[in-house]
C-alpha cells in the first residue's frame, strides 16, 4: 500500500531527490505517475507532411502532423538543412495561424456609409473585388506616354504583400498583377 503520509517521498519530489542522490532533480526523482502517463500529441498522428514555414523568405522546414484530415500540430523539421528543427516565434505559432478559433472564417462587408458589418458569400466578395479592380484599371489605364511610347500600365493600383505569403504565392501575385499592368508591387516577407 502506498505511503500517504505528508513526508512521503512519493508526495514530495525534493525528498525523492535526497533519497535517490539526484541533487539536480533530472532523473527518476523528477517523474510522477502523471508525467509517466504523458505522451506527445503527435504520437497519434495519421501522417506527417513536410512543409515550409509561410512567414518569411528563410524557408524553415516544418512538420505538419495530421489526424483525421485535421492538423493537430506543427513543429520544426530537424532534417531541414536551413533550420535544423528550429523555428522563430512566428514560425512556432503557425499552428495558431492555421487552426486559431479567433480567426474570421466568414467574409464581412460594410456597405458605403453603413454602420454594421454583414456576412456575404465568398463568391460575391470575389466578384466585387474583380469588378472594382477592372473598373479602376480601365479608368486609369495609361497606354502611351506624351511622346507616344508604349506604357501599358496603371498607377492607380498597388500591391503590398504580407509576411504570411510564401514564395509561390508571391510569384503568382507578381505574375497576375504584372499581367494586369500594375507596376507597383512589393512584398513584405521579412521578420
Amino acid at each position: 500500500m502506498p505511503d500517504k503520509s505528508i513526508f512521503s517521498p512519493a508526495r514530495w519530489p525534493v525528498l525523492r531527490q535526497l533519497k535517490n542522490g539526484d541533487a539536480l532533480g533530472l532523473g527518476a526523482s523528477a517523474a510522477s505517475d502523471r508525467t509517466e502517463s504523458l505522451s506527445a500529441r503527435t504520437k497519434t498522428a495519421d501522417r506527417v507532411v513536410p512543409s515550409i514555414c509561410p512567414y518569411c523568405a528563410v524557408g524553415c522546414g516544418q512538420l505538419v502532423y495530421v489526424k483525421n484530415e485535421k492538423i493537430i500540430d506543427i513543429e520544426g523539421d530537424p532534417a531541414s538543412p536551413i533550420s535544423h528543427g528550429c523555428l522563430c516565434p512566428k514560425g512556432a505559432a503557425t499552428y495558431q495561424l492555421v487552426t486559431g478559433q479567433h480567426r474570421m472564417s466568414d467574409v464581412l462587408y460594410r456597405r458605403p456609409y453603413g454602420k454594421a458589418w454583414e456576412k456575404i458569400p465568398l463568391e460575391r466578395a470575389m466578384e466585387m473585388v474583380a469588378a472594382r479592380m477592372k473598373k479602376t484599371r480601365d479608368e486609369n489605364w495609361e497606354d502611351k506616354d506624351k511622346d507616344g511610347r508604349p506604357l501599358r500600365r496603371t498607377m492607380a493600383i498597388a500591391h503590398l504583400g504580407g509576411a504570411t505569403l510564401d514564395n509561390e504565392e508571391n510569384y503568382l501575385i507578381k505574375k497576375l498583377f504584372t499581367g494586369l499592368g500594375i507596376v507597383q508591387i512589393e512584398n513584405q516577407a521579412r521578420i
